[in-house]
């Protein structure tokens, strides 16, 4: 989880708490990715998104559909406009059809590549925003837990390249029961955030493409 990653690696620090200066440090430690994917709140905010994300894939499979419906249209003007058994006259018509429908299919394209684009940036922000709110509840509860327990240090234990060593306590299951005090969902399964990506591999079937872990 690339966002809640890079989120942690900066707050390495997540409390340090007012103390005599000659007190001795308590430290603590908690496992920020732990505590992510366990929170109840996570797992709605992943539902929201995934809702979020199949609303607008419908939307992108409905004005493919509508692309291939034209280019169809298209092709048979071709056709039409290729056929001796009619007369120069009609010919004529059907090739003037067919410019016109071309038009239109490239107009339609460009909309929806750009329709694409905003909803992958739209998912993304929407994900961004959610995370950085998760995190911030999260932090604050590791604080109240600090304060509660005496800690004047709770380290990030998530990430391993900052703890070479600690025999501090591990906040990390105290935090997660008070986060999920009363929580209204089924919390069995812990919650990944899906990637989301953009794939147009061809302009005819253009689609917002998730790929889950």
């Amino acid at each position: 989880m690339k966002i809640l990653r890079t989120t942690i690696l900066t707050t390495l620090l997540l409390a340090i708490l007012s103390v005599p200066a000659l007190a001795q440090t308590k430290i603590a430690t908690v496992d920020m990715e732990k505590l992510f994917k366990g929170y109840w709140k996570t797992k709605q905010a992943e539902v929201a998104l995934n809702k979020r994300v199949a609303d607008l894939q419908k939307e992108i499979k409905d004005m493919a559909s509508g692309l291939d419906k034209a280019q169809a249209d298209y092709n048979q003007l071709l056709d039409q406009a290729n056929d001796q058994a009619l007369s120069a006259e009609e010919r004529e018509k059907r090739r003037q059809a067919a410019a016109d429908k071309l038009k239109e299919i490239n107009t339609s394209k460009a909309g929806i590549d750009q329709f694409n684009r905003q909803a992958q940036s739209q998912v993304i922000d929407q994900r961004q925003r959610m995370t950085a709110k998760l995190i911030s509840a999260i932090q604050e509860a590791v604080g109240d837990k600090a304060k509660a327990g005496g800690y004047t240090l709770v380290v990030n234990s998530a990430v391993t390249e900052a703890v070479v060593y600690s025999n501090g306590d591990d906040l990390t299951d105290a935090v997660l029961k008070q986060l999920n005090v009363n929580a209204p969902i089924d919390l069995t399964q812990p919650a990944e955030m899906v990637p989301i990506t953009t794939s147009l591999t061809s302009t005819n079937s253009p689609a917002l493409d998730l790929n889950s872990h």
